[in-house]
């Protein structure tokens, strides 16, 4: 093999290796694996191209560049803190906190150049406005709503950017030394005023309740009164009737069913006493003996 032929072999075996190398880098070029977390922002000649998403994408090779690589993972914006006044002129500090998330990096790319400054502005006017509408109790018993309001604020305000809020927190609220030392007097005055008015709601509830049972106690008498009359005109109705069907001898003889009690009641009595009985008495007795013998 002659010089020539060498020079022609290695010649041929260059272009070979030329052409290889630049093989892979067209396929290192065209080929881009996007991160599951990830986004990328595809030009062409400064030109939007292609947004990429996930996984493996093909692009043309020295004309198509990946200019930004935009993480699709939820954020959240440092903490911050902003001073607003309540519509009954309160001044509170508020601490605020916000996450989101990029949806359409085109947008966030092209249209904002500082997202998290954006954004921290965005709600720090937002917030001002909306505790301006409420008073200050509002605002400390209603946290719930004003969060609510203020994340759908953000959400309009921020919706041209590609970008969807997905939390916005009130993290606290704070007051001066003068204004809590005005809110512990009035809370020292509502426990105050609530005792009273507890103690006489307990002391009127007693007296409804003492009316009440002597009520009850008086009704109880009456009934028992009415029930005593009821018994007692019933049993003269008995004995009238009785004295109707049998003539005068049924009431001597209930007069003599007496008497002999009486006896019986006298001498049934404790200890030792001495009775005088009048010699009439006597004689009722000894006639009221006989009626009950039959006599």
């Amino acid at each position: 093999m002659n010089e020539q032929e060498i020079i022609d072999a290695l010649s041929g075996g260059l272009l070979y290796i030329l052409g290889a190398v630049f093989l892979i880098i067209v396929i290192f070029k065209g080929v881009r694996i996007v991160p599951q977390s990830e986004k990328f922002v595809v030009e062409r000649f400064g030109r939007l191209k292609a947004v990429l998403g996930p996984g493996i994408n093909f692009i043309v090779p020295f004309l198509d560049v990946v200019r930004h690589k935009v993480s699709i993972l939820e954020r959240q914006l440092p903490n911050a803190s902003q001073d607003a006044i309540t519509r009954d002129n309160v001044l509170v500090e508020i601490d605020t906190s916000v996450f989101y998330r990029i949806l359409e990096p085109e947008k966030t790319v092209y249209r904002i150049r500082d997202v998290d400054g954006a954004i921290s502005t965005t709600v720090a006017g937002i917030v001002r406005a909306e505790i301006g509408k409420m008073d200050l109790d509002e605002v400390q018993s209603n946290r719930s709503q004003l969060i609510g309001e203020i994340k759908r604020s953000v959400e309009s305000a921020v919706d041209d950017w590609g970008i969807e809020v997905t939390r916005a927190e009130i993290l606290d609220v704070n007051l001066d030394q003068a204004t809590r030392d005005a809110m512990l007097q009035q809370l020292n005055a509502e426990r105050a005023r609530r005792a009273h008015v507890t103690e006489a709601e307990g002391k009127k509830r007693a007296v409804e309740l003492s009316a009440d049972a002597e009520l009850y106690a008086a009704e109880q008498t009456a009934k028992a009164r009415r029930i005593q009359a009821e018994a007692e005109a019933f049993a003269t109705e008995v004995v009238a009737k009785a004295i109707a069907e049998n003539g005068l001898a049924a009431a001597q003889y209930q007069v003599a069913l007496k008497q002999v009690e009486a006896l019986n009641a006298l001498g049934n009595g404790d200890g030792k006493q001495t009775i005088i009985v009048p010699a009439q008495a006597i004689e009722a007795f000894g006639n009221a003996f006989n009626m009950l013998k039959g006599k």
